[in-house]
């Protein structure tokens, strides 16, 4: 009998049952970031893409859906197609279907019994397939409706089954330290950090000592990336050569970073001719 895959969402759980760790993720939004992230060593990726998770199947991907789409029926659908895709985790809030940026004022909610019934078809979903992803229920109710209403909405929340709980948007590390204390043993907690959002900006040392299981850093690779672009693009423009960092890398450097040796190591045991002479 053959054994299971050992997924992303086994993976998951496993360090989530190490008390000494916390998980952080940094945010990657396509193929080649997502690589970058996995050639750096992380052990989780912040992304919703069926490719990224492909790329390491046992590599947890954690993965926005937003509102789960819809009523029940849409978030059931979401759940599963997700799950199907090998993402490790999802979250669900509590925001109407006309969303926004979770540090962004003005957030419009659903009422209690909306939010409970997607995170219900989102664990009865998950539970029917037979899949190991985590639920995780997020709440953005502290903005609008104070610190006690968030708390409420994410016990039952636990009560409903979720396996993580993510509340969004504290302003105070007082605030993070007491969510933690609330919700130990009963789930793990979640931490977003947006540098310049509504949360303190705190390293991975001090989230892991207030009591986060789950740190992610959605947008770490915005500027940077936003930087360097926009100086390459601005070398070639005012004098039509490329610049000497994208110069040293080189394409080859590019094309090893997306699988060029594995792809070549298969096709040569395979007795294909696809890459003969790439390396000459």
């Amino acid at each position: 009998m053959a054994t299971a895959p050992f997924t992303g969402a086994k993976r998951l759980r496993e360090l989530l049952s190490d008390e000494s760790k916390i998980v952080v993720a940094p945010g990657v939004f396509d193929g080649f970031t997502a690589r970058l992230a996995l050639q750096a060593g992380f052990d989780a990726l912040y992304m919703n893409a069926a490719m990224i998770a492909s790329l390491n199947p046992s590599v947890p991907v954690i993965a926005d859906a937003d509102t789960g789409y819809g009523g029940p029926i849409m978030v059931s659908r979401t759940v599963a197609q997700y799950a199907r895709a090998g993402v490790a985790a999802l979250h669900i809030e509590d925001q109407v279907q006309q969303k926004r940026c979770g540090h962004l004022l003005g957030k419009q909610l659903v009422d209690r019994e909306t939010y409970y019934a997607r995170l219900r078809a989102a664990v009865k979903t998950r539970n029917d397939i037979g899949s190991d992803m985590l639920i995780i229920a997020r709440t953005d109710a502290r903005q609008s409706y104070g610190f006690d209403e968030a708390v409420a909405r994410l016990e039952e929340a636990v009560k409903i089954g979720v396996d993580v709980v993510f509340f969004e948007a504290m302003d105070l590390e007082d605030e993070a330290a007491k969510v933690c204390q609330i919700f130990k043993g009963k789930a793990a907690p979640f931490l977003n950090m947006v540098p310049g959002g509504t949360t303190p900006n705190m390293s991975v040392e001090k989230a892991q000592q207030l009591g986060f299981k789950i740190m992610i850093h959605p947008v770490i690779l915005f500027k940077p990336i936003m930087d360097a672009v926009t100086a390459e693009l601005a070398t070639l423009k005012t004098t039509g050569l490329c610049g000497q960092q994208n110069a040293a890398a080189g394409v080859k450097d590019a094309f090893n970073l997306a699988g060029l040796q594995e792809c070549m190591q298969l096709d040569e045991i395979a007795g294909g001719q696809a890459y003969s002479g790439v390396g000459e």
